[in-house]
């Protein structure tokens, strides 16, 4: 969804210029073309140098190109873009913008683009909760333009609290959903388990298994980009879920998985258990822990409750359901026989057979079957392309 895109970024004169560097170097390898404003302050924090290296193209900060009357044409610039990135965005670029103080190129820019606008703020504490701030930060948005809120964090000036500028991931995770929206998807609940379980069998020993929650977690970062609304429920996962738009809710235990989903499920549109939940449990759970005494340990252990086979029975005619299934023989015939047995409308089956797919890896190999019977096979994938793929079908396939 980036790929090819023409992305402008604007770059004010705040210390957390150092993180459009980052940006640009993650646009640039996502194969966006990527061309730059910076304003004079911001020369103070960044070089035009690195920026053009990174971009692979020149850097605008005049309006003049030289002294023989050449100029940079700002309206084209403003034309150019697909969408236009401020980040950082200060207090008074934001001022400029808000109230159309056009006196250098990258105001002028902004007043010209007809592409989307999103802002990025970065101040200290104190500018960016004062009054006059949030008021220029309501009129931008009232112009249609989006902002990524500051984040809490350590500032410049010492002090703790708002307006650290968003991670250069998070807004890449921004532009991605302007993008990326699909209309059908638009305003959808959708629940996703994601992760493996932990079945305790004392205080500090559990049951579980190698799952990294890195397919949910990219399930639910597309699906949110898709103007989705997205709740994730996850167990102890490996992978960051940075995108703040996703509601997160935590668990341990399979039971604690169940009850959670039973919370969502009544409202959600598309459900998706790709967890990797555990199929027992310890029959009892000791309350100190156990010691090593004796040369054998039997452990008794008794079935946990099957979430989706139990949502499946519930699906209304509205909901869509997904199951995934991680197989290590007779993969399509079992996977066929799940999709029957939990009532899901599509199963995403992958085999431990296949180098590069299942628990780990950033890879999968997937392949999809409906209630139709179609079966769709694909490549070895990034998982985020495979959550791409699957919510794609997903998008062609609801009501």
């Amino acid at each position: 969804m980036i790929k090819g895109k023409k992305i402008l970024i604007g770059v004010s004169g705040s210390i957390a210029a150092y993180k459009s560097a980052i940006l640009v170097r993650l646009l640039v390898k996502a194969g966006a073309e990527v061309k730059i404003i910076l304003t004079e302050p911001a020369k103070d924090f960044i070089t035009p140098l690195t920026l053009a290296t990174l971009s692979k193209n020149p850097v605008y900060s005049s309006f003049y190109k030289n002294n023989e009357g050449e100029w940079n044409n700002h309206v084209e610039l403003g034309l150019w873009a697909d969408i236009m990135i401020i980040a950082p965005a200060t207090a008074h670029t934001l001022a400029k913008c808000a109230n159309g103080i056009c006196d250098d190129l990258l105001a002028a820019v902004y007043l010209s683009a007809k592409c989307p606008v999103v802002f990025a703020p970065a101040m200290d504490l104190d500018m960016y909760i004062h009054g006059s701030t949030l008021a220029n930060i309501e009129k931008l948005q009232s112009f249609g333009n989006q902002i990524i809120k500051s984040r809490y964090g350590e500032l410049a000036s010492g002090l703790v609290g708002d307006g650290r500028m968003a991670e250069p991931e998070e807004i890449v995770q921004n532009i991605y959903s302007v993008f990326g929206k699909i209309e059908k998807l638009i305003g959808k609940k959708v629940l996703i388990t994601a992760g493996p379980t932990q079945e305790p069998l004392d205080p500090v020993r559990f049951i579980s298994n190698h799952s990294s929650g890195k397919m949910g977690v990219a399930l639910a970062n597309r699906f949110v980009e898709a103007g989705a609304e997205v709740t994730l429920v996850h167990g102890r996962i490996n992978v960051e879920v940075s995108n703040q738009i996703i509601k997160k809710i935590p668990i341990l235990s399979a039971n604690d998985m169940f009850n959670a989903v039973n919370d969502y499920f009544e409202t959600a549109d598309i459900i998706i258990f790709s967890a990797a939940v555990a199929d027992y449990t310890p029959e009892e759970v000791s309350d100190k822990k156990i010691k090593k005494k004796e040369d054998n340990f039997l452990l008794k252990l008794v079935k946990t409750k099957d979430i989706a086979a139990t949502f499946g029975k519930l699906k209304k005619p509205n909901q869509f359901l997904v199951g995934f299934a991680l197989e290590t023989d007779n993969e399509l015939a079992n996977a066929q026989d799940k999709l029957a047995r939990k009532n899901f409308d599509l199963i995403v089956l992958n085999s431990l057979n296949d180098k590069g797919a299942g628990f780990s890896h950033d890879t999968n190999k997937i392949t999809t079957i409906d209630k139709e019977g179609n079966i769709v096979e694909f490549e070895l994938k990034n998982k985020n392309e495979v959550a791409d793929d699957i919510v794609k079908i997903v998008s062609k396939k609801i009501n």
